[in-house]
């Protein structure tokens, strides 16, 4: 029982950037912009919340945890907010193709995180970590005398504040989309622009505010992947350390069927996939066999989704189309 304890557990941990990538990417999605720069957006908010944390700590002779963590939070939104203000830019006001766009800024991200990683890190002496504190901020539990509690205690409050974050952020886009005025507007300009601009509601506005709002959740995930589990080293850039993770937020959307409350199961169950290799070891089953089981399962979950014809699981019908006023 304890071995599957520790499952759940890890399982949750590994589930953290995956929702927060998938949350990101939602909200872009809901206003009827496919950004596929969710890659890039992780690597630019996690290579920002790093340096941030670790340039304030050259500055000041005791760092104190709660500065640190908040100051690489507004950083890693900032930076990965940036990310999406480009690709709003290119899309929205220069009606740019959204796929290419969003590959681009993928290549983008992904260059401009592991070029700061290495010329931080080589300036460092290096490579570029954290102290200890700024590391127990991220990765000590959010309530360690609830945690004492036995087994239900290990299984809910054992986890860092940055999980509670994202089930948050789930929530309250949840009830911002189904229960408030911006939120049915923003439905509404994902899935008829024409209608939604008839109905007085300003369409850029929209798409711009949800795409780069999206983008700083997810550059989020990034932060949380460099934090807390690169490699199992947190505090630490490691070169390539997203991993996909962007890609796998991604098809997460698509199986979450654009419903934040689902997606914080759907990234339950991925990262109970990427982390079953080390608690239930097949003496057969090679580990780079484990290592794709997630991969495997987004290519199975693409096409279940897509032999489903029911309205309510398809994307919003403006998805990926620019808005031209003029043609109406």
């Amino acid at each position: 029982m304890t071995d599957f304890f520790n499952f759940i557990i890890a399982a949750v941990l590994a589930a953290c950037p995956l929702l927060l990538g998938t949350l990101g990417e939602s909200l872009a999605e809901k206003s009827g912009n496919l950004n596929l720069g969710v890659e890039g957006m992780m690597f630019m908010g996690g290579i920002a919340g790093l340096a941030g944390s670790y340039y304030y700590e050259k500055a000041v002779a005791e760092p104190v945890a709660w500065v640190s963590v908040m100051i690489a939070l507004v950083c890693a939104f900032l930076c990965a907010s940036f990310g999406a203000l480009i690709y709003s830019f290119l899309t929205i006001t220069l009606r740019a193709n959204q796929n290419v766009t969003g590959l681009a800024l993928t290549i983008f991200g992904t260059g401009f995180g592991n070029f700061f990683g290495e010329f931080i890190g080589s300036t460092a002496g290096g490579y570029i970590a954290v102290s200890q504190v700024t590391k127990a901020g991220f990765n000590d539990p959010l309530f360690p005398a609830l945690a004492r509690i036995p087994v239900v205690g290990k299984v809910l409050f054992s986890y860092n504040f940055m999980v509670y974050l994202s089930i948050i952020l789930a929530i309250w886009m949840w009830y911002f989309i189904k229960f408030t005025q911006k939120g049915l507007n923003l439905m509404a300009v994902g899935e008829r622009h024409e209608a939604a601009d008839a109905a007085g509601i300003n369409i850029t506005l929209y798409k711009y505010l949800a795409t780069c709002i999206g983008g700083g959740i997810t550059g989020l995930g990034g932060l949380y992947i460099v934090m807390n589990s690169s490699n199992g080293v947190g505090g630490v850039w490691v070169h390539n350390c997203i991993g996909g993770y962007g890609w796998l937020s991604v098809a997460l959307v698509i199986f979450a069927t654009w419903r934040p409350s689902r997606a914080m199961v759907c990234a339950l169950a991925f990262g109970a996939l990427s982390v079953m290799r080390f608690y239930f070891p097949i003496s057969f089953i090679p580990m780079a066999i484990y290592e794709i089981f997630p991969y495997l399962a987004t290519i199975i979950v693409l096409i279940t989704v897509s032999l489903r014809k029911r309205r309510e699981n398809q994307p919003p019908a403006s998805l990926g189309l620019p808005y031209f006023r003029e043609d109406r």
